[in-house]
């Protein structure tokens, strides 16, 4: 049994990393929220000492380790994206492994400053890429590896997931704290894309709004239009009432690939993963990190080029 602690414990994912933990025969002994909107905690781990305060969570792990002999062996961080880098230091120096939610850090030389940080400590940071574990996915990657050499996929990604007024007042409004949309609600489908398609060769914008983002990339194997957005205006139909608002496509050679089955179970693979020593890495994560820092920064280009069809939509 693996004992954890967890930072950001109020979030909408935290409940996924304490069900893993659970599933997997753990034990969460502390966890840390500046909110004390915490009470799923005692649907898991009911006897999890909690702190609003960092100091006195600091402390608290500090005691365990020095007068109980009670070593903390991960630390899983569910904290905004800006604080992600601080917080997987913090683990690395207290002696803890560290599990971090999307996205690792926000830009890709803050990967290569953790992963010196890692060497001295001897300690290991795993990143949760859940849909590298998703069977549709592996399948397409089994596919793509086995295809000829230099073929060219054709990809269209679309990615809506209405949100409400309180986004943008919240941290995940602010670039500075979130990367952007691209980077809240897309760096997973670049990373897959990057995983299975291969390399960068360019990477454009057509459009970056606070609320939504469309580009495209060129892949060593794929060309990718790829669009965006927490507007529930540009979801393609009005969601049925009860469903979730959100629309997720990704067409490879005009075939629908559908992942969207299966996604809350993939936590709990991913810890298995980990703890057996096959969990994803600092240099796993750089790659997508490093294309959503270039949409970050590239001057936008309008309606031109090869865009997304939904776009168009969009600005109709």
């Amino acid at each position: 049994m693996k004992k954890f602690a967890l930072i950001g414990a109020g979030g909408y994912i935290a409940p996924r990393h304490m069900k893993a933990m659970k599933e997997t025969g753990n034990v969460l002994i502390a966890a840390l929220d500046p909110n004390d909107s915490v009470g799923v905690i005692d649907s898991y781990f009911p006897n999890a000492d909690f702190f609003t305060e960092f100091e006195r969570f600091d402390r608290h792990l500090e005691k365990l380790r020095r007068e109980n002999n009670q070593r903390i062996d991960y630390i899983s961080i569910c904290s905004p994206n800006y604080l992600h880098d601080a917080h997987i230091r913090f683990a690395l120096r207290i002696g803890a492994d560290a599990i971090c939610e999307k996205p690792l850090v926000l830009n890709p030389w803050n990967v290569d400053a953790l992963e010196e940080i890692a060497r001295e400590t001897g300690k290991t940071v795993n990143t949760i890429l859940q849909l590298r574990l998703h069977p549709a996915i592996l399948d397409l990657k089994k596919r793509v590896d086995k295809s000829p050499k230099g073929k060219k996929y054709d990809i269209d990604l679309a990615y809506i997931t209405a949100r409400g007024h309180w986004y943008m007042i919240s941290w995940k409004g602010n670039i500075s704290k979130s990367g952007g949309v691209a980077t809240n609600i897309g760096i997973h489908f670049f990373d897959i894309l990057q995983w299975i398609f291969g390399g960068v060769k360019y990477n454009l914008v057509h459009l970056d709004e606070p609320q939504r983002a469309a580009g495209f990339l060129e892949l060593e194997h794929a060309r990718v239009r790829w669009f965006l957005s927490i507007k529930r205006d540009d979801l393609p139909q009005e969601p049925e009432p009860g469903k979730p608002v959100a629309y997720r496509s990704m067409t490879i050679n005009d075939e629908e690939i559908d992942f969207s089955c299966g996604l809350t179970d993939l936590h709990t693979k991913s810890y298995q993963e980990i703890l057996n020593g096959r969990g994803f890495a600092l240099q796993d994560t750089k790659p997508s990190v490093e294309i959503v820092s270039t949409i970050r920064r590239a001057k936008t280009i309008g309606l031109k080029g090869d865009y997304h069809p939904l776009l168009k939509r969009s600005k109709d």
